[in-house]
Order: structure tokens, then sequence, then C-alpha cells
């Protein structure tokens, strides 16, 4: 960031995976992603399987340090995605949290926003000329990766990580499972059982791929 070296950034969970397996321009775009982190543990364990460790990264809990990163790089921030009302609240908590911090702009896409499409390139434009180094997106996946994968082509000098809800979380219009559910590894039921119609194909999906993860992982030792 204080070279102003662009880059994107992924969070890797199961329904990725699942969306790796059978949609080949979410490969693309995945290609196009400098640094790629696990979100959930179902990642680690297959990686400790593997005999190729990683340790558990959450594109929530890298908000408040990669804002502090930023902070002491001089480099100001962007938040993209959710709604107004919600990136308000993160960057007042933001604020708060990270003294000195420079939010540059903040921008809420409409409903229906193409990631990859004409608006999306105006937004990049709009972010380069607002001098931040880093943008923090909050559109969910495939939307905030595709959006991530353009700007390395229109913004390069910029950094975009995508943070999935975290922004939601800090400004509470979001509720994060208990740090204790988090401790055993069951923040996806907590998730499920928040919205179970919106999320229960989905779980059912990771899950049903999960046996052939870990073949796959077993063979890579």
């Amino acid at each position: 960031m204080r070279r102003r070296e662009g880059f994107a950034l992924a969070t890797i969970n199961l329904d990725h995976l699942v969306k790796l397996r059978h949609d080949p321009a979410f490969r693309t775009i995945y290609a196009a992603q400098d640094l790629v982190v696990a979100d959930g543990n179902p990642i680690v364990w297959l990686s400790r399987l593997a005999r190729r460790p990683v340790a558990l990264v959450p594109g929530s809990d890298m908000v408040e340090p990669l804002a502090l990163a930023a902070q002491r790089a001089g480099v100001p921030v962007a938040l993209v995605g959710t709604t107004g009302a919600a990136l308000s609240a993160a960057a007042g908590v933001l604020r708060a949290r990270v003294p000195g911090l420079e939010i540059a702009t903040q921008i809420a896409p409409p409903m229906g926003f193409d990631p990859q499409g004409t608006d999306a390139r105006r937004i990049l434009e709009t972010l380069a000329a607002s001098g931040a180094g880093l943008t923090l997106i909050a559109l969910g996946a495939p939307k905030q990766e595709a959006f991530a994968a353009l700007g390395r082509e229109v913004a390069p000098q910029m950094g975009f990580a995508s943070i999935g809800a975290g922004l939601d979380f800090l400004a509470g219009t979001q509720a994060r499972a208990p740090g204790w559910v988090r401790a055993l590894a069951l923040e996806w039921l907590w998730r499920m059982l928040s919205s179970p119609r919106r999320l229960f194909m989905r779980y059912l999906r990771c899950g049903l791929i999960l046996p052939g993860q870990m073949l796959a992982a077993w063979r890579l030792r």
C-alpha cells in the first residue's frame, strides 16, 4: 500500500469452492486475485490434511487491521458495498478505532449492480480520483471478487480487499456469531439458522463437495 502497488485480496471458503467447480467465469476472476486467505475452518482443515497448513483469516476480521495498516502507511481508504447508512456507520466505527484514518469516499452501488459493467468502471474511476489506496469491498461473492478483478485493470495502483459482511458487522446492521460460537467452528450454523431460507441450500452444496475436497487434499500429501 505504501508503494501504491495494487493488489486484490480474496477470502476463500467452501461456498467459493462450489462456485469455482461450476463457474468458469468465477475461476477467471479468482485467477486475477493476488492474495487468497482462508475464510473458513474447513479450508484450514483441508490445508492441514494436505500438509500445507494455512491460518484462519476471516474477511470480517481483516477490516480493522487493514484499516490500521493503511493509516500507518498514510494511505486513504474507500468503502464500497452494502448500503449508504451501513457505510456511514462503519466509517464512524473505523475512525473511532483507528485514529487518523482517512476515509476518502463511500460508495453503495445500486441494486442489480454489475460488478464488471459500465457502472463498475465509473465507480472505479471515482475511487482512483479520490486518492484512496485501499478499497474495502462488501458486496458478497462473486460480485466483490469480480469488482476487484476489474479494479486491477482500471485502477492498478489500488489495493482491493473483499471482506463480505465485514462492514455490516461494524455498522451493527448484521449480527455476527458470538465468540464462543466461532471458537467451536459453528459460525456457519449460526448464520444458517439466522437465515435458513437463504442459506440452507448453499451450506448443503458446501457439505456435498467436502468429501471430494478431503480426498483431493489427502492426495496432495
